[in-house]
C-alpha cells in the first residue's frame, strides 16, 4: 500500500489532502526527515505534524467511557467518537466498539477496526468474561450470588436460562458481577429479578484486560500482550 493511501485510510484526509501534507513536509520520520510517497516507511517511525501516527490498522483501543456517551456513529450526541481524535471517524475500516455499553453505564470499552476480531469477540460462542461493579438502590438480600451462579435464572420475557455468573459482595449495596454472555441490559435485569435496582453500573474488565487507572474519557492502545490475550479467544 502506498503511504498516501495508508494515511488516507487512517483518516488524515483525502488522498489529495495527504499528498498536500507530504508536499509541505508535514509527514516526516522520527528524526525530522521529510517522507515522499515512494519512500520506504515504517508506521512506528512516521510523524504527521510532529505527532506519532494513530494506531495502525488492526489495533485495539481501550476507552474509559463516561456516563452519558453513546456507543454509535449515528445517534443522539454525545457519542464516544467525540472522545477520540476527530479523524478517527474518517478511518476506513471504521474503528467500531466491540459490543456496547449503554448511555448510563461507564467503564471499559474496547474498539477495533479489525472486523473479524470484533465479530469473534461479540459472538455468543466467545464466552469472553466481562466484569461490572453495580451500585444498588437497596441492600443485598444475601441469596443473589447463589441465584446468579445457579445457571437456572430466567429473565423476564425470555425462555433460556442465563449462564452461571459470579458475584462478589463489596458492601451491602455494591457488588461485582462477572458474566460470560451479553444479553440486553443483563446486569440491570438480573438485579431486577432479585428485587433490586441498579443505580450505577461500571465495567472494570473484559477478559484479562482491566481498566486500571485510565481516567474517564481517556483512551489508549492495548499492549501487545493484552491484544494477544484477546486474539487467542
Amino acid at each position: 500500500m502506498t503511504l498516501v493511501k495508508y494515511l488516507s485510510a487512517l483518516g488524515y484526509g483525502t488522498r489529495r489532502e495527504v499528498t498536500a501534507l507530504m508536499a509541505t513536509q508535514r509527514v516526516t520520520t522520527s528524526d525530522g526527515g521529510a517522507v515522499r510517497d515512494g519512500d520506504p516507511w515504517l508506521h512506528a517511525a512516521l510523524r504527521v505534524n510532529g505527532a506519532a501516527l494513530d494506531p495502525a490498522p488492526g489495533a485495539v483501543l481501550m476507552l474509559h467511557k463516561p456516563i452519558g456517551y453513546v456507543c454509535s456513529t449515528n445517534d443522539v450526541p454525545p457519542l464516544i467518537y467525540e472522545l477520540l481524535p476527530e479523524r478517527f471517524q474518517r478511518r476506513r475500516p471504521v474503528m467500531a466498539s466491540i459490543g456496547r455499553l449503554d448511555r448510563d453505564t461507564s467503564g471499559l470499552l474496547l474498539l477495533t477496526d479489525d472486523g473479524a476480531l470484533n465479530h469473534r469477540l461479540t459472538s455468543p460462542r466467545s464466552h469472553v468474561s466481562k466484569t461490572y461493579c453495580a451500585r444498588l438502590a437497596t441492600p443485598l438480600r444475601g441469596d443473589e450470588a447463589v441465584t446468579f451462579a445457579s445457571g437456572a435464572l430466567i429473565l423476564s420475557g425470555e425462555t433460556t436460562p442465563l449462564a452461571p455468573a459470579r458475584m462478589l459482595v463489596i458492601n451491602e449495596t455494591t457488588a461485582e458481577l462477572t458474566l460470560t454472555e451479553g444479553r440486553y441490559h443483563q446486569v440491570r435485569r438480573m438485579f431486577a429479578a432479585a428485587g433490586n435496582h441498579v443505580i450505577a453500573l461500571h465495567r472494570t474488565a473484559v477478559g484479562a484486560i482491566t481498566l486500571g487507572d485510565l481516567p474517564p474519557a481517556a483512551w489508549r492502545t492495548l499492549t501487545d500482550a493484552e491484544q494477544v490475550s484477546l486474539s487467542a479467544r
